[in-house]
């Protein structure tokens, strides 16, 4: 991956996939016989439109135990809930608070061999081009705490159900949503199970 140029779709019907919010096997039985490849052909797709665009929130929730980010009105009210990938026994999520400190679209990834994730085994620095298919996927949303944010993949199929490298893991187009409410500021908690099991009444 860190010798391509960019980190593009594979092909159209992934594409057209993420581009309406679903998988590629749900894209291809709702049109069964379909190629995706000549222009013009008509399809059957959901429609993702949500009429207005996403306010700016107060603030947002990463809810460990549930595996979901939650954007928060000032009332603590959620606007939006995404399914999460979020940290590993390996390497995982931070506690405590942390806050928004930039929005990056289409990043680039860096790795530092100091992570020593596992199954990558150079001991060599490396950067992996941007792209939807880049391993932090379409947008990276920094946070204060140092190496960690909220981000993309390039496999939607599997957020909620793996974990991740620390990091808050949504689809594209949910890191893309989130990041049209989020700005420099917006406060970011970590809630952890144990802490939150004493909070619940007997």
């Amino acid at each position: 991956m860190a010798r391509l140029s960019r980190l593009g779709y594979r092909n159209a019907a992934e594409k057209l996939a993420e581009r309406f919010h679903i998988s590629e096997p749900l894209l291809q039985r709702l049109n069964p016989g379909i190629g995706f490849r000549k222009a013009g052909t008509k399809l059957l797709v959901p429609d993702i439109d949500r009429g207005d665009p996403g306010a700016a929130i107060a603030a947002v929730e990463v809810d460990k135990e549930a595996r979901v980010l939650r954007a928060l009105d000032p009332s603590g009210k959620a606007l939006a809930v995404y399914p999460a990938s979020i940290g590993s026994d390996e390497k995982p999520a931070p506690s405590g608070q942390a806050e928004v400190k930039r929005v990056v679209h289409n990043p680039t990834y860096h790795y530092d061999p100091h992570f020593a994730f596992k199954g990558v085994k150079t001991k060599r620095p490396f950067t992996i081009a941007a792209g939807p298919n880049n391993p932090v996927g379409s947008i990276w949303i920094d946070l204060s705490i140092e190496s960690y944010g909220i981000h993309g993949t390039p496999e939607p199929g599997k957020i909620g159900k793996t974990f991740s490298h620390g990091c808050i893991r949504l689809t594209n187009w949910d890191a893309e949503d989130l990041a049209s409410m989020v700005q420099k500021g917006t406060k970011v908690t970590f809630k952890d199970e144990m802490a939150d099991a004493g909070d619940k009444p007997m």
